[in-house]
């Protein structure tokens, strides 16, 4: 395995892991819409990497792990629904999104760092392909990582100090 696998497999993992942190989040947070939906576009952008990353991963004889099975996914979405509505109205549920935020800047920041190690590799292999790749989702994760930031920055004054 050389370090362009690796990071091509990071890469993949790290991706499909915050797609599931925006939906989780997107379904914890129902009441927030903006939160709600932002959370659920920016989700169809990581799983639009995770198609293209495995797509080079297979150009690259690279093979990925099983996606994780997610058969109770249609029941914890309802409880979190659920759990979400009953909470709306309560400080604590605002120090969550604040975490929730977090958790998701940390992660696409993580992305982010993976896609400038990515394109740097393939720069330096001069692969044509690779460097796309990373050239086209880069931004889009610089985009998640902004967006979080600018709601940490727009919701943290207001909940901090309501508590």
């Amino acid at each position: 395995m050389n370090g362009i696998t690796l990071t091509l497999r990071t890469l993949h993992r790290g991706e499909r892991r915050l797609a599931h942190h925006l939906v989780t989040v997107a379904e914890r947070h129902r009441t927030e819409h903006e939160v709600h939906h932002v959370a659920t576009d920016l989700a169809r952008w990581s799983r639009e990497h995770m198609r293209r990353l495995a797509e080079a991963c297979a150009e690259h004889g690279v093979k990925l792990g099983d996606p994780p099975e997610h058969s109770s996914d249609g029941v914890l979405a309802t409880l979190r629904e659920k759990a979400s509505e009953a909470v709306v109205h309560r400080p604590e549920p605002g120090l969550l999104l604040l975490r929730d935020l977090r958790e998701l800047h940390v992660a696409a920041a993580e992305n982010s760092l993976h896609w400038e190690m990515l394109a740097q590799a393939a720069q330096a292999s001069k692969d044509s392909g690779l460097l796309a790749l990373a050239s086209s989702c880069h931004p889009q994760t610089l985009r998640q990582m902004r967006w979080t930031n600018t709601m940490i920055k727009h919701l943290a004054p207001q909940i901090l100090t309501s508590l």
